[in-house]
């Protein structure tokens, strides 16, 4: 992970020397959501942002005018008339109305285009998220996947709707304003370009450092979120093992970290708007004593309006170049945190070649019962009969699939599982299993035991396509695992872990989650399967009762109940069942392994436990130690041979 972080480090400073810099292909994209998808809305906006500069610049032009027009004329006469003065005057109301009315559109609108373009980015996310391999989320915290959704997209949000429409209003107001002062006067033109220069270079020095500390604080945030939710998680172990000063030390360092990051930034930041305020200051006292001077020289043409005028331009011209300077941070956070979104929306999806589906068939194969479908080799076994397809929830399930003529054939789907030779690492260069050679004929029971770190779970997480095996075959009914499509696999196979997530909602919810089209008759009837049904009607509101926190209401035997009647209500022709009784005693076993029991029947399963007294009545149990399979036969063959099974059965020594 360290290595990760370094890298994206460097990615979203630019360069090895952490400096900010603009990437233009993070700034393209970003902009293809909030123009792409608001075209019309943000076309408004441009024009509305021009209206609003140009009744500025316009405002401050007619300060000539009024000076040199009417007031100093007026100063002259002896009744002097202010009606030309008063339209004048209302003249520049309406204008500066029009102007307050365009700016209000446009935030308005801006508005509606950051709250947009966010809603999109985070449906793309979490869209692009759930095609995301289980390996992603081994090798990636929570708290930063969290930041993205966090964070990363506030970042947008400020530079959408607040950086966004103040750089391209600094950009319309600055030209508008450069073209005015060239038309009035070259001479206080060119002084206020130079004191502009000297403010662009205070401005790249201060805001340059500024936006470097930003970007390392918006790092650092995704640290100390994934630290956070760390310690969260572990409360219990913390407070049992009495760390409660350690993990405070952890966090001191990780937030000391923050607030030197977010220090430096908004100290550099904070240095920047004064400065180039006391620069403009400067700046307007130059312009009234040399527009003063050439004034009384008579040199230029230079009145009294035209100063005033001047002023007000160079005050106006200051204002978008500060602002310019003043968002150089924030579109700095907004591009790093859009890079690291796009880095998530762009990580490499879970593959899937498959072309074998799985559909409900009606078929007629009188003598598909008589066929050696259940060998132990990987045969393809097609029937033969006439075959329907159908959506009827009576209708048998069957693998659709291409035969070597290139005809669409049906397999039944049996639960019948081949490891062939199958070598597996999650890193070329640590080998987890090798060689694994085993089968599971339909409606077998699979018992896999053995130390921890044996491989026991990392099978089972080959056999749904978790994760791709390095070399060797697995055949589902016959076919090759990768022919099978990754979701219609997923849907053949139940699983029961160890460690249950229940979602917030109401029981009857989670257990229906195993099957969203399920009836409430149906959950309820695997409720009952499952002996969850007992506590669940004992629960004030029933199947009705809302949990939440992960079922922190339950204990760790109902939230397994309620684990195992989700799998059941799912009804699929293979289970795995992944140490479902380890973390729980001995009379909650006992209910439990008598929902699992029903749960078995007449489906392949596939059972890893510490707790070898649940796995005796199994078809096969195949003892692993490093990745290889040292023993396998049944309990009874296993015990005759006083092998390892025997050592542990016995307890000779045990399961570390």
């Amino acid at each position: 992970m360290a290595g990760n972080e370094k890298k994206a480090d460097i990615s979203m400073t630019g360069n090895k020397s952490g400096k900010p810099s603009i990437d233009g292909k993070t700034l393209k994209r970003l902009m293809s959501y909030i123009v792409g998808r608001h075209k019309l809305t943000f076309f408004m906006v441009v024009v509305c942002i021009l209206i609003s500069s140009c009744t500025v610049v316009v405002s401050s032009l007619f300060l000539q005018i009024l000076i040199d027009n009417y007031i100093t004329p007026m100063l002259s006469e002896v009744n002097p008339s202010f009606a030309p003065l008063l339209k004048t005057i209302i003249m520049l109301g309406c204008l500066y109305l029009v102007g307050v009315l365009s700016t209000f559109a446009y935030n308005k609108m801006m508005i509606k285009i950051s709250q947009g373009t966010l809603k999109a980015i985070r449906d793309d996310m979490f869209t692009h998220m759930q095609t995301l391999p289980i390996r992603y989320f081994d090798t990636h915290t929570h708290g930063d996947v969290m930041s993205h959704y966090t964070n990363d997209t506030d970042t947008l949000r400020q530079f959408i709707s607040q950086a966004l429409p103040q750089f391209i209003s600094a950009v319309v107001t600055i030209v508008v304003v450069i073209v005015s002062m060239l038309v009035n006067s070259i001479p206080l033109t060119i002084l206020v370009l130079a004191v502009t220069c000297i403010m662009q270079i205070v401005s790249k020095k201060i805001g340059g450092a500024s936006a470097r500390y930003f970007i390392r604080q918006q790092i650092t945030i995704g640290k100390v979120t994934g630290f956070i939710e760390e310690m969260i998680n572990g409360q219990k172990v913390i407070k049992v093992f009495c760390h409660e000063d350690e993990a405070k030390y952890d966090f001191d360092k990780n937030n000391e970290m923050l607030c030197s990051d977010a220090t430096n930034a908004n100290k550099y930041g904070n240095i920047l708007m004064p400065a180039i305020s006391q620069l403009g200051n400067l700046q307007y006292v130059l312009i009234a004593l040399i527009g003063g001077f050439l004034a009384l020289r008579g040199i230029g043409g230079i009145t009294v309006g035209m100063i005033v005028a001047f002023l007000n331009l160079s005050k106006t011209f200051c204002m978008p170049v500060s602002q310019i300077a003043q968002q150089i941070s924030m579109i700095a956070m907004a591009l790093a945190g859009a890079e690291r979104i796009f880095g998530l929306i762009d990580e490499k999806a879970e593959e899937d070649e498959g072309d074998v589906t799985l559909v409900r068939v009606k078929c007629d194969d009188k003598e598909l019962n008589n066929k050696e479908a259940d060998n132990k080799d990987a045969r393809m076994v097609f029937i033969a009969g006439e075959v329907t397809e159908t959506t009827d929830k009576d209708g048998r399930w069957a693998w659709k699939c291409r035969k070597a003529d290139n005809t669409t054939g049906y397999i039944l789907l049996r639960g019948k599982v081949v490891f062939d030779d199958v070598i597996f690492g999650y890193n070329e260069n640590k080998i987890i299993l090798n060689n694994i050679n085993l089968w599971a004929k339909s409606g077998q029971k699979i018992a896999f035991v053995g130390a921890t770190g044996a491989g026991k779970t990392t099978i089972t997480n080959l056999i749904n396509r978790f994760y791709d095996i390095n070399s060797g075959n697995i055949f589902y009914d016959g076919i090759s695992i990768d022919r099978i499509k990754k979701d219609d696999l997923r849907h053949s196979l139940g699983i029961v872990l160890q460690d249950v997530n229940l979602f917030t909602g109401t029981i009857m919810d989670n257990i229906r989650y195993g099957n969203l089209l399920a009836t409430d008759e149906e959950c309820i009837k695997a409720a009952k399967l499952a002996n969850a049904d007992d506590f669940i009607t004992r629960l004030p509101d029933g199947y009705q009762t809302v949990l939440t926190q992960n079922g922190a209401s339950l204990s760790q035997g109902q939230r397994q109940l309620i684990s195992i009647a989700r799998a059941a209500v799912a009804n699929p022709p293979v289970m795995i069942l992944d140490e479902a009784t380890s973390s729980i005693d001995t009379r909650t076993e006992a209910l439990v392994q008598r929902g699992m029991d029903n749960l078995m029947k007449g489906r392949t399963v596939f059972v890893i436990a510490h707790r070898l007294s649940t796995v005796r009545n199994s078809d096969a149990i195949m003892v692993l130690d490093h990745g290889n399979i040292i023993e396998r036969g049944s309990h009874d063959e296993l015990i005759a041979s006083k092998g390892t099974y025997y050592s542990l059965y016995t307890g000779a020594f045990e399961l570390s």
